[in-house]
């Protein structure tokens, strides 16, 4: 892994050269090891909280991890194609709009001591406009050598919060081409409801159940390529003790090993199916 400017890993992108690269800020990564009809991505996985939002901030360390995506880069780390965050979502949310990517309040309690300044603001969403610079190279990029791509955009939620039964895994649809893209998004539905779990956690898979699919980092991709897929794939924390703060590293490691075989081969199945109408 090289340290690139937004400049060069653009450049490397549209040249398609192999490469993996942390942005010259470390705000985010990029792997790509061969070019395929498809890529990963985690963009919540970051914890990242520069240091001079430190004393300001009034959530916690373990406050913002909860409400991170923890492990989530790990899950998706074999594939060829990864993009993820580094950056906690609590300087920069690159899952919402700029203009409400930096939070006031988060989750109902007030996130800083005295407001930030403009410059303070300013200098998280230039990381922000920076990695969508990239994200629109590389999708770009995938459209043009392919004629369709998907992106399988990983998230994860707290599900001892719900006061109801809630899935494994959801699969947010509702700003997709449903119409277009049903069959292959019940493929991936049922693909995931076929991962096994130790310890007798259930292996459910349902469509716009706990969330529908509202991040920008969908609507982003969705408005601006017209021959991509964009598959919002949350895992409830499963994989976690989300209250005490620990991980199991053999949850993340079953996850990780199902979908090394489950997302080519569906990125597979959904680029024969669709290659044709993009070219």
């Amino acid at each position: 892994m090289e340290q690139l400017s937004i400049h060069q890993i653009i450049k490397n992108i549209k040249s398609q050269k192999v490469f993996e690269a942390v942005a010259f800020d470390y705000s985010f990564t990029i792997k790509i090891e061969k070019y395929v009809p498809y890529a990963c991505a985690a963009i919540h996985n970051g914890h990242q909280f520069r240091k001079e939002l430190w004393e300001n901030c009034i959530h916690t360390a373990y406050e913002r991890w909860y409400e991170e995506d923890p492990e989530t880069k790990q899950m998706i780390q074999s594939h060829p194609i990864v993009i993820s965050g580094c950056d906690s979502r609590f300087e920069y949310d690159l899952n919402r709009a700029p203009e409400d990517a930096v939070f006031e309040t988060a989750w109902g309690k007030q996130l800083w001591h005295k407001p930030l300044s403009e410059a303070m603001k300013n200098k998280s969403l230039l990381k922000h406009k920076q990695f969508y610079e990239v994200v629109s190279a590389l999708v770009s990029t995938l459209e043009l050598k392919f004629g369709f791509c998907t992106v399988y955009d990983m998230h994860s939620y707290n599900w001892k919060r719900w006061d109801r039964e809630v899935p494994t895994w959801n699969l947010g649809t509702r700003n997709l081409d449903n119409e277009r893209f049903e069959a292959v998004i019940e493929d991936w539905r049922h693909s995931l409801s076929e991962i096994k779990f130790p310890y007798r956690i259930a292996s459910t898979a349902k469509i716009n159940d706990t969330f529908q699919g509202n991040g920008y980092f969908l609507k982003f991709i969705t408005s601006k390529f017209k021959n991509t897929l964009v598959l919002a794939t949350e895992i409830a924390k499963v994989y976690c003790d989300e209250y005490e703060q620990v991980i199991y590293p053999e949850v993340v490691a079953l996850v990780e090993k199902e979908l090394i075989d489950r997302i080519p081969q569906h990125a597979n199945e959904v680029y024969s199916r669709f290659k044709k109408q993009g070219l």
